[in-house]
């Protein structure tokens, strides 16, 4: 973690703290908005390091806050061992292979995200009438996206929608999920890589207090701003990102 120079730590502070007021107002969406914007400056394997702990944090705390957790993980708990094995593949994925095509896979998944409306004119009847298949299919491929890009919502979007979950059950178990993820790939990255958890601590633990001051932060907006204006803000952002990282790829493949 000795590798990155002083500008990109004073990057990640303001990025840390918008990605959590953007969760906290949402309940969704710190990966998202973190890794895309620090994989600006650097690479996806360095985002996904620096926005590890942070994001751990951030789902801790709203799954000890918020309610409908034992719902949401009792009715789907089927899901998780699929994304441990999916965050297991996409981390070792990330870890072993050039990390400059992840950028066009992040700038995908954001796409993906934004363009939702539009899934649901596809049909995913399948997921009701082949359970069983559905956790397989979404869990695993949540689990590669959040292993490899630290973005697993987009799919999980699909899956929550289909079935109909309340929203409060489908928060708590976005929030479930990416944290067997993250401790999942937390796991990866001390076993396979030369980053030691101690070392990872010592590096980006002073990102979580900022990351859950944004979160209250976002918390307290979501009481006092419309929820459309800030919604139309985000997505524009998510655009703008999708569109700089497809170009950041461009720029060094022809490097």
């Amino acid at each position: 973690m000795g590798n990155f120079d002083n500008e990109l730590w004073w990057l990640c502070l303001p990025v840390v703290l918008l990605a959590g007021m953007v969760h906290g107002t949402f309940g969704l969406g710190f990966p998202m908005v973190a890794t895309p914007l620090i994989a600006l400056y650097t690479d996806v394997r360095s985002a996904v390091l620096l926005t590890l702990l942070p994001t751990i944090a951030v789902n801790i705390s709203l799954l000890v806050k918020g309610n409908g957790s034992g719902e949401a993980v009792g009715r789907y708990w089927s899901l998780l061992p699929y994304v441990l094995i999916g965050t297991l593949i996409g981390t070792t994925l990330l870890l072993l292979t050039d990390p400059r095509p992840f950028l066009l896979v992040l700038a995908g998944a954001i796409l993906l995200y934004l363009n939702q409306d539009r899934l649901r004119l596809l049909s995913f009847g399948w997921i009701r009438r082949w359970p069983r298949l559905a956790n397989a299919v979404f869990g695993l491929t949540a689990g590669v996206m959040a292993g490899s890009v630290n973005v697993m919502v987009p799919i999980l979007i699909v899956f929550a929608l289909e079935l109909k979950m309340a929203t409060h059950a489908m928060i708590q178990l976005f929030n479930v999920n990416f944290l067997t993820g993250k401790l999942t790939q937390t796991m990866v990255f001390v076993t396979v890589s030369e980053v030691s958890l101690v070392g990872l601590i010592q590096a980006t633990a002073w990102l979580v207090p900022v990351a859950l001051g944004g979160l209250f932060g976002g918390q307290y907006l979501n009481k006092r701003i419309s929820e459309q204006r800030y919604r139309w803000i985000l997505r524009g952002l998510l655009w703008l990102m999708a569109g700089v990282l497809i170009s950041r790829y461009i720029f060094l493949a022809h490097a």
